[in-house]
């Protein structure tokens, strides 16, 4: 379908470009739909859209210290606390403190898992790679995997349920920027991996399996090892990616939305990462996120490392969860830094994951709930 030019209708008083040159003293909020894809109108207020005095009911911005669940250890990803989740979607938060006695397989999905800390070997189908915090790993639905650790590990897990991870459609911009796909590991059919073959389980002759489908674990038991493989040739297999090797896309006269950091796409959610950058160096441009309603998605935020510019009170570990249908912005003291930021760009890693269909909180995510979350975006007593 053609695109041909459109411009948006004017009433009041309004600045003519998005998130720059905003008219004195006001605050802009961006209603959009479709996740900053879809139709969007920028409204200008005389105050933060954030300026609330007291939240009722289930519907609120929510935080959770995810920190909190890692002094227990579980030796299978099946067993790890879940976190959030829908039919399209489950997050769970994984420590691992010992190697995997048993491999894993996922029937219902693609696997995600993100490395917060600590370093390990993966050892799967496809042969072995070395993995360490800020890791990205993609393992495709039905993948026969389990984890050497070589310090204990913590995991964020994202089920894609009934579907696969893919990469975004980068557009203008090509498919080599964010990070080119050569920057994609593979595992290797390397000494390490023909070592495990030989070696086994030390004092142990079988080998089980324990595989996940509708969420039912089902355990098959070998008598040799089955990640036997001495060669594979496809387009199919794990990938790695660190978040070092991810070149975020900046702008210096326009604050991007996060959708410009995609890093992989589901069916019905993304997941999208922020790495260090400069901030935007034009005077009249915003340099923090912009109040907005993203009301077609509920957006997550789990704060892997580094200084969180955009929200107070938040360390490593921490997930935020603001569900569609608010209004949600930067903190009242990183709003005071909206043109004139303190230091020249930012240093945080996070992994966003925005969801199209609304999230369920399970129980592990509500005991290390931070109650008082909502209420920290207030300025008035």
């Amino acid at each position: 379908m053609r695109k041909y030019i459109s411009f948006p209708k004017i009433e009041g008083k309004t600045s003519r470009q998005a998130h720059a040159d905003l008219p004195a003293g006001t605050y802009e909020r961006e209603l959009g739909r479709e996740g900053f894809f879809g139709p969007a109108t920028h409204m200008y207020h005389r105050h933060p859209p954030t300026g609330w005095t007291t939240w009722a009911g289930p519907l609120r911005p929510r935080a959770f210290d995810l920190a909190k669940l890692t002094e227990g250890s579980d030796s299978s990803p099946w067993t790890a606390p879940a976190i959030l989740g829908n039919a399209a979607l489950q997050m769970g938060y994984w420590h691992l403190s010992e190697s995997m006695p048993e491999l894993a397989r996922n029937a219902d999905g693609d696997q995600l898992l993100f490395v917060h800390a600590g370093a390990g070997d993966l050892y799967c189908d496809y042969g072995h790679l070395a993995i360490e915090a800020g890791d990205y790993l993609v393992l495709p639905r039905g993948t026969m995997w389990r984890i050497d650790c070589a310090q204990p590990m913590t995991m964020l897990t994202v089920e894609a349920t009934g579907s696969s991870f893919r990469l975004p459609d980068r557009g203008l911009v090509g498919a080599h920027a964010i990070f080119d796909p050569a920057m994609l590991d593979i595992p290797a059919i390397d000494d390490a991996f023909r070592d495990q073959q030989a070696g086994g389980q030390p004092g142990v002759r079988e080998w089980r399996v324990d595989i996940k489908r509708r969420g039912v674990i089902s355990t098959v038991t070998y008598p040799f090892n089955p990640l036997d493989a001495v060669g594979w040739t496809g387009d199919l297999a794990p990938v790695r990616l660190n978040v070092r090797d991810i070149r975020p896309l900046m702008s210096h006269r326009f604050h991007l939305p996060p959708s410009a950091h995609t890093t992989f796409v589901a069916d019905r959610f993304v997941v999208c990462t922020f790495t260090p950058r400069p901030f935007e160096t034009d005077p009249g441009a915003i340099k923090v996120p912009f109040f907005h309603n993203n009301d077609d998605y509920d957006e997550v935020i789990f704060y892997h490392a580094g200084d969180f510019f955009s929200r107070d009170n938040i360390h490593p570990g921490m997930m935020s969860f603001h569900p569609c249908g608010f209004t949600h912005g930067p903190h009242p003291k990183a709003l005071q830094s909206m043109l004139t930021p303190k230091k020249p760009g930012t240093d945080e890693y996070a992994v966003m994951i925005d969801a199209r269909d609304a999230l369920d909180i399970e129980p592990a995510a509500s005991a290390v709930e931070l109650p008082g979350y909502a209420g920290s975006w207030k300025t008035t007593p």
